[in-house]
């Protein structure tokens, strides 16, 4: 059964779900898992500690009896984990979920889009932050040309899916590559949705200076000469849309930094051990594997997640400086999802 949404203390409903199905990921981009951090020899989570497909589907079916509609599978690196599909297969099931989507470095995409298309996923978001091979193999640190995954995305569109571009954008590192990457996606059709660099973690040396602002890209653009506003699709939107006057193709802004969305925020996340986090930048989750594995009852887990919906406060991006930043322990992105 699903019924009308759980609102939080803000009134903010219980309406999307980010999973994260892995720790571990084959890219060390800096902002997200610096290599100087998470070396060859860093100790990812036992699979043990994991949850298991049937625990993770569990968890979904009652947070869709609360009012999610949407998940996205997230990670670290989502394809890294074996038996995606399988998961995927298992929450096209659930009564109220409306939409499925996955948010992958394309490394692995070509190889899986036809097992993943086949078990229902039919959206792809592909995180790529430069076109120039050198600045991109320095940025995934990992040497990976951009070649490899655009030749999965397209891979991806001929199998189905519908792909859309994430480009997280920092000041002297690749925000030369903006201008280069919306004429490369807008000729393809492709929507690239632009990220302002967050705090996300403790890891990622950020600092306000680093930030390339929405109005800035938006302007870099053309703006109102070139962009028009689209219609949110949905309730929470996270990205502004705009889309070319000359043309079908959208770009995206996520703007966390400089336009704050925190009193529309619909977004929780599990981690892949199984604890719940209200914010992108919360400091601590609420362990609900224990719950599972103790035998808690469908009761006791809904009571256990309205609990934690009910005091939901957080709006760290509408109170952040760069003391806060700096000051306040973050969990990181690559365990909690991005």
């Amino acid at each position: 059964m699903t019924g009308n949404p759980m609102i939080d203390p803000l009134s903010r409903p219980m309406r999307d779900l980010r999973i994260s199905v892995t720790d571990r990921c084959n890219f060390r981009c800096a902002y997200c898992m610096p290599k100087e951090i998470f070396g060859d020899d860093y100790a990812f989570m036992p699979k043990d500690q994991l949850l298991s497909w049937e625990e993770i589907v569990r968890l979904a079916r009652l947070y869709a009896s609360l009012g999610i509609r949407k998940i996205r599978l997230t990670g670290g690196e989502p394809l890294l984990r074996r038996g995606l599909p399988e998961l995927v297969r298992m929450l096209t099931t659930i009564q109220g979920i409306e939409d499925i989507g996955c948010t992958t470095n394309g490394l692995l995409l070509g190889q899986q889009a036809e097992s993943l298309y086949d078990a229902g996923l039919r959206r792809v978001n592909v995180s790529l932050d430069a076109l120039n091979p050198e600045l991109f193999g320095h940025i995934n640190g990992r040497g990976i040309k951009p070649s490899i995954i655009l030749r999965n995305m397209e891979i991806a569109r001929e199998t189905g899916f519908e792909v859309k571009v994430n480009m997280v954008v920092q000041k002297g590192v690749n925000d030369q590559e903006i201008l280069p990457m919306a004429a490369y996606f807008k000729k393809l059709g492709i929507t690239l949705c632009f990220i302002e660099f967050m705090d996300v973690g403790n890891d990622n040396s950020w600092s306000l200076q680093r930030v390339v602002t929405k109005k800035e890209i938006f302007e870099m653009l053309g703006g109102a000469e070139k962009l028009v506003p689209a219609a949110p699709r949905f309730p929470g939107e996270v990205a502004k849309r705009f889309r070319y006057k000359d043309g079908e193709a959208e770009v995206g802004f996520i703007s966390s930094v400089s336009e704050a969305f925190c009193s529309s925020c619909t977004r929780l996340r599990l981690s892949s051990d199984g604890k719940i986090y209200t914010c992108l930048f919360a400091s601590k989750g609420y362990d609900l594997r224990t719950l599972l594995r103790g035998g808690a009852t469908d009761e006791e887990l809904l009571a256990a997640i309205r609990g934690v919906w009910a005091k939901r406060e957080d709006r760290y991006s509408e109170e952040r400086t760069e003391q806060t930043a700096s000051m306040r322990k973050k969990i990181g992105m690559s365990y909690i999802g991005g």
